[in-house]
């Protein structure tokens, strides 16, 4: 298995889904982790990781992306900008060697940047894409502001689209993590067949957990994920005011990982708090002490693991019609959701007002994670794919 992170602690929405996987399917599989870190501080995790695989494999890469020989190598490149900052040559060399020396049934490729370490090979390759890359980077594009510059970021769009479908197509089974991407998946590269396996919750948050009520307004994510950032803008910007005239003592918390890439959004009425991307116990906290998870994402693909990790605390969560995709929650049930800022402020005033409403959405939510998004369900669906890529070679 080849990941662009690794796999613990279980903070960020990859780390999450990785980690539990791992957990899960090493009850059936031997497993071999590679994995590039940001850090030589995150060797200190990879014990952890040994628990559940038969050998954890690290690879260094820069802990600064934008970096000049980054670029250069980028603007020199056949790659996209996204590959070239995951790629590792020593990382490669490693996985075609080991590819020589010991025998693999399968190999998982978790992201398709991390695709390209991996030599020319027989053995049946598992892309599994967490969201369509190059809509993620096409939507960042359209928006930024420096419209001199765009022209030259719309090239490694380009790029990314490319290498992002070839690799779908290189890939024994490709598989997505919603209907929605997996149907566009089809639609862009005609005839694709596209599996969907789902993200779901970790055991960590599946502990049984109380109602809760506050009217204390949360947001959670890393902050180098744009999208993220877009978020909790649109939040903090356009609809916590338009709440807060409604529910004067209403608070908002930006949570997660990187804040100090948003400090220009803390307030009065908004603080944020710095989750260390080792702190499970203060993520977990923070889902079972406030009262609303507001999630204005407009940025396409993926699922959110942020909204069921709230839906398993019993967290409403009010959210984006993009936000909820990839997660089959009822409208007014199980999730609140809207499409415009201030459609979203009026849901989330609804909900702080209406104490009835908010205890249905919460238990129904948690029910639903309980019913559909164990990991143990999930990793089932992708031993069932392994299975089916190895029958051609059992015959």
């Amino acid at each position: 298995m080849l990941t662009p992170y690794l796999p613990y602690p279980p903070s960020s929405g990859g780390q999450i889904r990785s980690y539990n996987l791992i957990k899960q399917l090493s009850k059936k599989h031997q497993i071999t982790l590679y994995s590039l870190i940001k850090d030589a501080k995150e060797k200190q995790f990879v014990p952890e990781l040994e628990k559940y695989c038969q050998q954890v494999k690290v690879f260094e890469r820069p802990t600064k992306p934008w970096t000049l020989k980054n670029i250069l190598r980028t603007a020199f490149s056949y790659f996209p900008f996204v590959v070239i900052r995951n790629l590792s040559g020593e990382e490669r060399k490693s996985v075609a060697q080991i590819l020589k020396t010991e025998k693999f049934d399968i190999i998982h490729a978790e992201t398709f940047y991390v695709y390209p370490h991996i030599p020319k090979t027989k053995i049946p390759v598992v892309l599994v894409d967490q969201t369509i890359e190059y809509q993620v980077y096409q939507h960042f594009v359209e928006s930024f502001r420096y419209s001199f510059l765009k022209p030259l970021l719309w090239i490694d769009v380009m790029k990314i689209k490319y290498w992002e479908t070839h690799y779908w197509q290189k890939a024994a089974r490709t598989v997505a993590v919603s209907d929605a991407d997996a149907q566009k998946m089809g639609e862009i590269v005609k005839g694709l067949h596209v599996r969907v396996i789902p993200n779901g919750v970790g055991e960590d948050l599946m502990d049984e957990t109380h109602l809760h009520f506050a009217k204390t307004i949360l947001f959670m994510g890393n902050y180098d994920w744009m999208q993220n950032i877009e978020a909790a803008r649109c939040l903090a910007q356009e609809v916590f005011p338009l709440i807060l005239q409604k529910v004067p003592n209403a608070r908002l918390v930006i949570a997660g990982q990187h804040t100090e890439k948003i400090q220009n959004l803390k307030a009065v009425n908004i603080e944020l708090l710095d989750l260390k991307i080792e702190d499970t116990k203060g993520v977990k906290r923070a889902y079972r002490e406030y009262g609303v998870l507001v999630a204005p994402l407009y940025g396409p693909g993926g699922t959110r693991l942020k909204i069921l990790g709230a839906m398993a605390a019993r967290m409403p969560v009010v959210t984006t019609d993009i936000g909820i995709e990839g997660i089959e929650a009822e409208n007014n049930s199980s999730v609140l959701f809207d499409k415009t800022p201030q459609q979203l402020a009026q849901l989330t005033i609804k909900i702080l007002e209406d104490r009835e409403l908010y205890d249905k959405i919460a238990n129904n939510a948690r029910k639903l994670v309980e019913e559909k998004y164990t990991y143990q369900a999930i990793a089932d669906k992708l031993d069932a794919i392994y299975n089916e890529v190895q029958k051609p070679t059992n015959t």
